[in-house]
């Protein structure tokens, strides 16, 4: 056997002694002949029924024969280059190894050979249209699936591409990796546009790589990526913003230019840009100068501009008809120019982030509590954040616990008109603790109501921090008691909105230098809670002029505290001369507490009486009128000295 040659075109069978011996004769031919086969080696010839061709040696076949019809017709035909009957695993396969940017080294004698040279293994493998052309035309689904596996493998290998060109560019491996991620439009941008430069003379030889290369140098998006980076824009922004680009890139640099030519600070312009909407980049400079111009022509300044856009990029959205129909929604209320621009400038959302079928619903609640437009005009200009504030989830059920501790619609639209940032603030986490603990230490439900009418700004505070601070240091520096605290703060709700350090505190030690006890300090308190918001510089007067020109003992403003809250000059001077001349000592209460004309009536009435007493004192009168006149002396004396 080994004697006898082997014709060429026949495959051998070599079996070792003892496995020919053994082997069944149905399973002894293990290869297959490619033209014809002979019986000389003493074999039995093999039929077409017991051929088993592998599938290395069929693509072997047709990688032969691929490359020999290559030199007799550019044009082979699809049978011819596929097999058949190739599964749709091997397919994927050499669809993977025509399309991606990398190939996996392979061992020696593997079928697709990548030589060195080659840069997208184009010339090693067969067409990627065999893949396609195998397909029975009836099977859309297999061809539709491998269509979209193709468009996705290209669409990983012009990301590598990108990834590539950043690190050539300084970024860190991570940093590209994660922007790339976020750019899947520009991805899509840059293989459409390589597949349509091969339509190109000079680029219908490239291959795919070295186009898209070409078209990722051309957008220079490269040197926008580290020029959006400076000016502090994250890689989520930076990812956005290329993809809203569309391709035109410069647009990015260009609109960014202009954000800083109206005072946009850097860190606010990637927010500005990706907020302003999603074709913001496609209008032109001259519409936005248009915007910016009518802007300060109605009062915003332009040195105001880059902060109103920074906080409400909205703006810069709306057409110009649509910005002019929103100021003049403003304007209509009577602002002028210059309350329009300070509202804008102190909350610039009002302007361009809420609808205007939202603020006309607005604005007509507010009406609801008695207000004139001109009214609301002046409350939003003084306070436009109400303007933030949801109707049905922040007004409605505001006026309604309001309205459960006896508050009239008069008196919400006073604490409206007085403190509007109590519309504002959340009423289940601020409101109801203050509340409560009003009725904690004391105060009535009814009371409460009148407390916040009169001082709205009460509930503005902060309960830990204001509130509950001051009411300890009354009880316990300031000797009020625990059953007069309630009457303290219903009374003067202002002291709450006192400092501690620089006047409650201050106040006290004052009060204790006179001579007065704490305890009687406490009464004092409970009498007149105002006592403690004056300043010293306006008690040390009065206190002067009470000792050392009307001789009052310490007594006399104890009893009446409420002597500090009357004018020095047309009030106390004024009535103690009076009283000097007319040789006439009245308490403070009675010398201060009236009115000029209730005063001078009090003056008449006691010279009237004084004359009486003295004139019946010098004429002769019975007996029986002695008593009399002791009586009538009496009543002068009490009135003129008794408390009431």
């Amino acid at each position: 056997m080994l004697g006898c040659p082997v014709p060429p075109c026949q495959y051998t069978r070599v079996y070792t002694p003892r496995a020919a011996a053994t082997l069944p004769r149905k399973l002894a031919p293990t290869t297959a002949c490619l033209h014809r086969e002979t019986s000389s080696s003493g074999y039995p010839p093999i039929t077409a029924s017991e051929l088993s061709p592998r599938s290395h040696n069929s693509k072997s076949t047709a990688f032969l024969l691929r490359h020999l019809s290559q030199s007799q017709d550019q044009n082979p035909k699809p049978e011819d280059l596929e097999h058949p009957h190739m599964a749709p695993e091997e397919r994927v396969r050499l669809l993977e190894l025509s399309l991606v940017r990398k190939r996996t080294p392979q061992f020696p004698g593997s079928i697709y050979v990548q030589s060195p040279s080659d840069a997208d293994v184009g010339s090693s493998l067969p067409p990627l249209q065999t893949l396609f052309q195998a397909l029975e035309e009836d099977d859309d689904d297999d061809e539709r699936e491998m269509v979209m596996r193709a468009i996705e493998i290209r669409r990983k290998v012009t990301a590598e591409i990108l990834k590539e060109a950043m690190r050539k560019g300084k970024f860190g491996i991570t940093y590209s990796t994660n922007l790339v991620n976020r750019v899947p439009d520009f991805i899509d941008y840059v293989m459409i546009e390589a597949a349509y430069l091969k339509r190109l003379p000079e680029n219908s030889n490239s291959t795919f790589n070295n186009r898209a290369k070409i078209v990722i140098e051309d957008s220079q998006v490269v040197p926008l990526i580290r020029w959006l980076k400076h000016n502090a824009l994250s890689y989520p922004q930076i990812g956005k913003l290329i993809c809203m680009s569309k391709g035109n890139l410069e647009s990015i640099r260009n609109f960014s230019e202009w954000l800083k030519s109206i005072y946009v600070k850097g860190t606010f312009i990637g927010s500005v840009m990706l907020k302003a909407g999603e074709h913001i980049l496609e209008r032109s400079h001259e519409e936005l100068d248009a915007i910016v111009e009518y802007l300060e022509r109605n009062g915003i300044r332009r040195e105001w501009m880059g902060y109103v856009m920074s906080r409400c990029p909205q703006l810069l959205s709306y057409s110009m008809e649509e910005v002019k129909t929103r100021v003049g929604f403003f304007l209509d209320m009577g602002m002028n120019g210059k309350d329009f621009g300070t509202m804008v400038f102190d909350y610039p959302r009002v302007l361009g982030y809420y609808s205007l079928t939202e603020m006309n619903e607005k604005v007509n609640y507010l009406k609801e509590f008695g207000l004139s437009s001109e009214e609301v005009g002046k409350l939003l200009a003084f306070k436009p954040q109400l303007m933030g504030c949801s109707i049905e989830e922040r007004w409605k059920p505001l006026v309604k616990y309001l309205y459960y501790h006896g508050i009239t619609r008069d008196g919400m639209r006073r604490m409206l008109s007085i403190k509007p940032m109590v519309f504002c603030i959340d009423l289940e986490a601020t409101i109801v603790p203050k509340v409560q603990f009003f009725r904690d230490i004391g105060i009535r439900d009814d009371a409460i109501g009148n407390m916040l009418v009169k001082f709205p700004s009460l509930l503005t505070y902060s309960l830990h921090k204001k509130i509950r601070p001051v009411v300890i240091f009354l009880m316990t520096k300031g000797g009020v008691s625990e059953r007069d605290i309630a009457k303290v703060i219903a009374s003067g709700p202002e002291l709450l909105g006192c400092s501690i350090v620089r006047k409650l505190e201050i106040n006290v030690k004052y009060y204790l230098s006179l001579g007065i006890r704490l305890r009687q300090l406490g009464e004092m308190i409970a009498d007149f809670p105002i006592l403690l918001r004056y300043n010293i510089d306006v008690l040390r007067p009065k206190y002067q002029f009470l000792r050392r020109t009307m001789v009052r003992p310490v007594v006399d403003l104890i009893e009446f505290p409420r002597f500090f809250s009357y004018s020095l000059e047309t009030r106390i001077i004024p009535r103690h001369k009076v009283l000097v001349e007319n040789r006439i000592n009245m308490k403070l209460r009675y010398m201060l507490a009236s009115s000029d004309e209730e005063f001078e009536k009090r003056i008449k009435a006691i010279l009237e009486r004084r004359q009486r007493f003295e004139s019946a004192a010098l004429n002769d009168q019975p007996p029986n009128s002695e008593k009399t006149n002791s009586d009538e002396y009496k009543s002068v004396i009490d009135f003129c000295g008794s408390e009431e």
